[in-house]
């Protein structure tokens, strides 16, 4: 949400160098400061506005990179009580990566392919971090219970299709930070037309989706056409209607197995999580991208994949009855609880 924040009010280059900030630890405010930084930097004077929304998110993403390390040394030290540790030391090495390509994203000057790599390593990061608590509680959970992991049952002719989802999901999300990274959300205004054509006619999809843009420009605003940002804006919008009409009927479907399951929470969630999403996607156009809604658009896109994978993963873990056995798995929870 912060990184959504410092790109949305356009300080992404709040602070032209890295890890500091026109070489200070902090933003330079006073004027002996700014006048060094200035001259550090000519062409891109000291915006101070600009400068703590960068420097707040540096001093965010540090803090989570410590926590993750102290994970992962923490779970390698007691590994022997049967920790998960190389999940936590897989997450504390794509943390390093995650930093590098928030390096490159100011020393590249907001490069679209590495902004949008770098805004899907969040997504990722915090999804391996979810992966890690489901685990930890999944384990603790059947310790509790003496219970062992269940067997496979008749959810699994639906598990290809949760998987569809995800995938499905994952790709939207990265349509997401494309349209991020090349500033072409605001490319159309209106619905459900855009610039008052169900299908604009001038549409570049090969200006639009060209990952061979020249590193070296400042894309601070972007640099596609307008044409080029229409086709990327469109091919989002339609991937939202497919996300959403694929999970309609999914969980539609799904909700009909396990309405009397302890499964249905979890398929509960993610529709209302779906809902709440293309809601905010609306309301994007609508209000012509207010900070709140576009960050909390950002928010509820990693809320839909998590939702996805606590669904997944739950499928992974607990039986799925069939309808004439609720009754008799209800029985049975009722006396393993006592």
């Amino acid at each position: 949400m912060l990184g959504a924040w410092t790109r949305l009010v356009d300080a992404g280059l709040g602070c032209p160098d890295w890890p500091g900030c026109y070489g200070f630890l902090t933003v330079p405010q006073d004027e002996a400061r700014m006048a060094i930084a200035n001259a550090r930097f000519p062409e891109t004077p000291v915006d101070v506005q600009k400068g703590w929304p960068e420097m707040i998110h540096r001093y965010a993403a540090g803090t989570l990179g410590l926590v993750v390390f102290g994970l992962a040394a923490f779970a390698f030290r007691h590994r022997r009580e049967g920790l998960p540790y190389r999940l936590p030391l897989f997450i504390a090495l794509f943390i390093v990566l995650q930093g590098a390509f928030g390096m490159w994203t100011v020393t590249l000057k907001l490069w679209p392919q590495v902004v949008a790599l770098h805004l899907l390593g969040g997504f990722t990061t915090l999804s391996m971090l979810a992966l890690l608590t489901l685990r930890l509680r999944g384990k603790q959970q059947r310790a509790a219970a003496g219970l062992e992991k269940a067997g496979p049952s008749g959810r699994n002719r639906f598990r290809p299709w949760l998987y569809g989802g995800l995938v499905l999901v994952v790709m939207q999300i990265g349509l997401g930070a494309w349209t991020a990274a090349n500033y072409a959300a605001v490319a159309c205004t209106d619905l459900p037309t855009c610039q008052g054509e169900w299908w604009p006619a001038d549409m570049d999809f090969a200006h639009g989706f060209d990952v061979t843009q020249h590193v070296g420009p400042n894309y601070l605003g972007g640099q596609l056409t307008a044409d080029g940002r229409v086709a990327i804006h469109v091919t989002h919008r339609l991937g939202a209607v497919i996300v959403l009409a694929y999970f309609t009927v999914f969980l539609a479907l799904l909700w009909r197995r396990t309405r009397r399951t302890p499964m249905a929470p979890h398929v509960q969630l993610v529709a209302v999580v779906l809902m709440a999403q293309i809601a905010l996607g609306l309301a994007n156009i609508v209000f012509h991208i207010p900070l709140s809604v576009a960050v909390a658009h950002n928010a509820m896109g990693a809320g839909l994949l998590l939702s996805v994978i606590n669904l997944l993963w739950r499928f992974h873990q607990q039986e799925l009855p069939q309808p004439a056995d609720v009754t008799h798995t209800t029985t049975i929870e009722r006396e393993v609880t006592a």
